[in-house]
């Protein structure tokens, strides 16, 4: 039986589509939103030091649920190939679930600084790198930012930060009292002249939104919050989409492709139900928040006529200037304990070195790390002690207490052959082509994780470490949790993919609403900035429908 045509269809619950979804179904559209993993409870990721040893910090048990069936393909720097599966580090997983990575993230809430979107004009052209600014400013996003602050909750305190850009409101929720660490290092930057702040956090702090405060865990990194005051779109504004009643959630649908008519215009979508249908979806508008990964290749696997490259991608940039975040910082070893397992760790954190770095395209800001579970701390260990043995366990025993972590992201330099293909050989379970991942780092993100990992180290000894060792990253391909870039927005469609507001270069009812559309990924964790995108984005494509 065919499905009811819908005003609009939402591919991803997470971050973007998520929101879109709810903007959409209380302005009255109606709404199918599409999700290929489950809703999972807090009680399906029960409290287990080991439950991530097989995998990377958001964890497995948060999708894609079977392994076998979801492979990618990985091109390392010597041409070899070879199949991972989301278990893997490789296969950069984001999530797959009802809220996406917003059901397991860190939660730290940043907003880009007015430079992040303007990183071309103010440093210039980066060779080898396809830099360029974005089409939009901090000032048109501010609003969607406070927007999201509020109706998602964020708790913190940013007044201190001498560096952010101008805001309207302060933040909804004071910060979470702090913690022995921030204890130790907030002092220690003020000494070093530099400006400490509360981060910004979208967890609740007090009861906020019918959902209670956070109870201060140390399962909170890769599981879901049993108490549900880690604020994420699963418990937020998907809730909020389906009271509306114009809002339709359909979890275990693998969309497979786009469907074009005969003229160019988005008709809807094929996909796979929970029973392993293929249902078609008619729509009037389509739009696609799968993650930067698998938006890429969504659009490259919908070929048409008039897209015999995939839906947007005649100019070759669909999938090109992948990018995540490259963390680094240093750790350091104190003379006394300060750490108390009060979740969920990191409190402060600091933006001087995000900009105006002699030498170097912006940077990054530095923070003391989340949580550290017992098996986690065995990957911060020093490079002089041995992986096993009486050694190893007598460093445990002695330091566990008394190490610290201060890291950050990069702003990385975007380029061209870091890219997402669909592959030619290699099909999922359902026969599609999967992600083909190649492409490394581009040299200068390297010299900005340097600098900053030096900071990261002077103030761990300005804070008392006695003994520090800095962590840098390789030059592999980065994507992970924080992947962007894709399918990035500007005015030029021979340069870009979506325009300004997210839609289509020449598929007027098509937008992506996601971190593929970002034209660099700040030195910040991104969520806050796809939600203020995806307000932005459904503000304007409401307006065009008015």
């Amino acid at each position: 039986m065919a499905l009811e045509h819908v005003n609009a269809v939402v591919i991803g619950s997470g971050a973007g589509g998520g929101i879109v979804a709810k903007e959409l179904a209380a302005a009255g559209m109606k709404v199918a939103l599409l999700e290929r993993g489950r809703w999972i409870s807090p009680y399906e990721c029960a409290k287990d030091d080991l439950r991530n040893q097989r995998t990377s910090v958001l964890g497995a048990s948060f999708g894609p649920d079977d392994e076998e069936r979801n492979p990618r393909v990985k091109v390392e720097k010597d041409g070899s190939e070879q199949i991972v599966y989301p278990s893997r580090g490789a296969y950069n997983n984001n999530a797959m679930c009802v809220g996406g990575g917003t059901a397991s993230y860190g939660a730290m809430a940043w907003r880009f600084m007015p430079q992040d979107f303007r990183l071309k004009t103010t440093y210039g052209a980066v060779e080898g790198s396809t830099l360029e600014d974005w089409p939009i400013t901090y000032d048109d996003l501010e609003p969607f930012y406070e927007q999201a602050e509020y109706e998602i909750g964020v708790s913190g305190d940013v007044v201190p930060d001498p560096f952010k850009g101008p805001r309207r409101k302060p933040l909804p929720m004071p910060p979470l009292p702090p913690n022995r660490e921030y204890a130790v290092l907030r002092p220690a930057a003020l000494r070093l002249g530099l400006h400490p702040f509360d981060i910004p956090m979208l967890r609740n702090s007090v009861p906020y939104g019918g959902r209670q405060a956070c109870m201060r865990c140390r399962w909170c990194v890769g599981f879901a919050c049993e108490v549900n005051a880690k604020c994420g779109t699963q418990n937020t504004v998907i809730p909020a989409a389906l009271a509306s009643g114009n809002c339709e959630l359909r979890t275990e649908a693998i969309v497979k492709e786009i469907v074009l008519d005969a003229g160019g215009k988005a008709r809807g979508v094929k996909y796979i139900d929970e029973k392993e249908r293929l249902r078609e979806q008619t729509a009037d508008v389509v739009i696609v928040s799968c993650g930067a990964i698998e938006s890429a290749r969504l659009l490259l696997n919908s070929k048409s006529r008039l897209f015999p490259n995939g839906i947007g991608n005649n100019h070759d940039w669909v999938g090109r200037n992948l990018q995540g975040h490259a963390y680094t910082g240093a750790n350091g070893l104190m003379p006394f304990d300060c750490y108390d397992d009060v979740g969920p760790g990191a409190g402060v954190a600091i933006c001087d070195y995000n900009h105006g770095n002699k030498g170097l395209v912006g940077g990054g800001m530095l923070c003391n790390e989340f949580i550290r579970l017992p098996y986690q701390f065995l990957g911060r260990m020093p490079p002089w002690i041995p992986a096993w043995g009486k050694e190893h366990k007598d460093f445990v025993r002695t330091w566990y207490r008394r190490a610290v972590n201060v890291q950050g992201p990069v702003q990385e330099m975007p380029v061209f052959h870091a890219r997402v293909e669909a592959d030619p050989k290699v099909k999922d379970y359902w026969g599609v082509p999967v992600a083909r991942m190649s492409g490394n780092k581009h040299p200068h993100t390297l010299e900005i994780a340097d600098f900053m990992s030096r900071r990261a180290e002077e103030w761990l000894k300005e804070a008392g470490a006695t003994r520090t060792w800095r962590r840098v990253p390789g030059d592999d391909l980065s994507a992970g949790q924080h992947q962007a870039g894709t399918c990035r927005m500007g005015n030029d469609p021979k340069t870009s993919v979506v325009d300004k507001h997210c839609r289509v270069h020449d598929v007027d009812n098509l937008y992506v609403v996601d971190a593929s559309v970002h034209v660099t990924n700040g030195g910040f964790n991104p969520v806050l900035t796809i939600m203020a995108i995806a307000y932005w984005a459904s503000h304007h494509l409401l307006k065009a429908r008015s």
